[in-house]
């Protein structure tokens, strides 16, 4: 094992890890508010862009979910070109550009035709630009993790990486509930027709904070001590591709039931289960809710009792609970009050894999390989077990009619990413980062 370069425990101005904080995370809030508000209203763009003269809403709707996995299949290419990027020329420019695409393809999401002003082309422009979503998103995640635990104090680095997951759940919250305020504000027709357009063009004073803040942020300080870390790889490609491949295993779980229970529930209320648009996206709000209340408590705590006790118990709970849950929002006699808690609980179980995930992901990797690895970990496992979630989950509903599909996505994921949380050491993130 070679010598690697560590930060000793260096203490920088509060104000300085409080400004590398609020920059790393706000461009995660605009990535993920378009990714809510693309769920939330799945049903709406699928009527609008993939749906024609002899199709159903199903197989519409299963195409507008293809679009959707197709972007996350851009987002391993993103994590490769932009972390690059990021290991040789800083985080800082990489996170200005990453954050710039994003905000652009997300506007012009609200700007599109449609099928009916401009015939097949809509759809594939929509893919165009879902796929440029998917090169910023891939590149956003590892620039912004390494520059928030790089700047962490001193046994807060849980915490501070748990920020990304909170405002990703900010996000999320901020699309749905901004999806589900124009459904109640906007007759049925108008939302239909152009409402759904508005949450998308709302991303343009999102995007121009967020790039205000990252040029004013200042590179990270290399770490000025070295030392040997056992659980840190060599950067060989050898040894890199196996932490990644290591990586997609601790997070699977988190991927999985993230989308399944925070993106996906919208349109599965309404397909699966006859809910209206508002009843969907009300129970998407609330496991919204659950998930962003658990995160940064999930993260501090793992900075005390190490990140594999919380991640197991969020990935075990959704084993053994996801089925039940299900079953309560199905069964006609639960009330209102249960399916509320039953999505609550949902979203928090997913906030206790997301909170410490990304300083786990962080602890995997050197520093400059940081960027590139956990990037590419994050990216692959969200595009196999995030970005098609949606279309296995949907297709196979159609396929089969068994309505307790989601559970089982999720609940296998899981399953196996338990296996691989349990090579975490223990006190890894007591140690310095590399």
């Amino acid at each position: 094992m070679r010598p690697l370069e560590l930060r000793s425990a260096d203490v920088r101005p509060p104000s300085t890890s409080r400004r590398a904080l609020l920059a790393g995370s706000v461009g995660n809030l605009v990535e993920w508010y378009e990714f809510g508000v693309y769920g939330s209203l799945a049903t709406v763009i699928a009527a609008n862009f993939f749906r024609y003269g002899g199709s159903s809403g199903a197989e519409a709707l299963v195409a507008a979910y293809a679009s959707f996995a197709l972007a996350f299949f851009f987002r391993p290419v993103g994590a490769v070109v932009f972390g690059r990027l990021g290991d040789r020329l800083g985080r800082r420019p990489t996170l200005i550009v990453v954050v710039g695409l994003m905000t652009f393809a997300t506007v012009m999401i609200g700007l599109l035709p449609t099928r009916a002003a401009l015939g097949a082309a809509a759809p594939w422009l929509l893919t165009v630009v879902r796929a440029l979503q998917g090169l910023s998103a891939g590149g956003e995640f590892g620039g912004a993790v390494s520059l928030m635990t790089e700047y962490a104090p001193v046994g807060r680095r849980g915490l501070y990486g748990a920020w990304q997951s909170f405002t990703v759940a900010l996000g999320l919250l901020t699309g749905a509930g901004t999806a589900a305020a124009l459904a109640s504000a906007l007759p049925a027709e108008a939302m239909n027709s152009w409402g759904w357009r508005i949450p998308f063009l709302l991303a343009l004073p999102l995007g121009a904070v967020a790039l205000w803040l990252r040029t004013a942020l200042d590179e990270p300080p290399p770490p000025p001590a070295t030392a040997a870390r056992a659980d840190i790889v060599p950067v060989g490609p050898r040894e890199l591709a196996r932490a990644v491949v290591l990586g997609i295993g601790r997070i699977m779980g988190w991927s999985a039931a993230g989308y399944t229970f925070l993106v996906v529930l919208p349109s599965y209320l309404q397909a699966a289960l006859g809910a209206s648009l508002r009843e969907a996206l009300f129970a998407t709000a609330l496991a919204n809710v659950g998930f962003a209340a658990s995160i940064l408590p999930a993260g501090a705590l793992s900075d005390r009792v190490g990140r594999r006790p919380v991640m197991l118990g969020g990935a075990l709970g959704v084993v053994v609970l996801a089925l039940p849950l299900l079953h309560l929002l199905q069964s006609p006699s639960t009330s209102p009050w249960s399916r509320g808690g039953a999505v609550l609980l949902a979203g928090a179980l997913v906030g206790l894999m997301a909170g410490p995930g990304p300083a786990m992901l962080a602890e995997m990797f050197p520093r400059r390989v940081r960027c590139t690895g956990l990037g590419l970990a994050y990216a692959l496992a969200n595009a196999v077990f995030s970005g098609c979630a949606g279309l296995v989950i949907t297709a196979l509903i159609a396929r089969t009619g068994d309505t307790a599909v989601p559970a089982y996505y999720a609940a296998g994921a899981c399953a196996l990413s338990c296996c691989a949380l349990m090579s975490l050491r223990g006190r890894g993130h007591r140690e310095p980062l590399g």
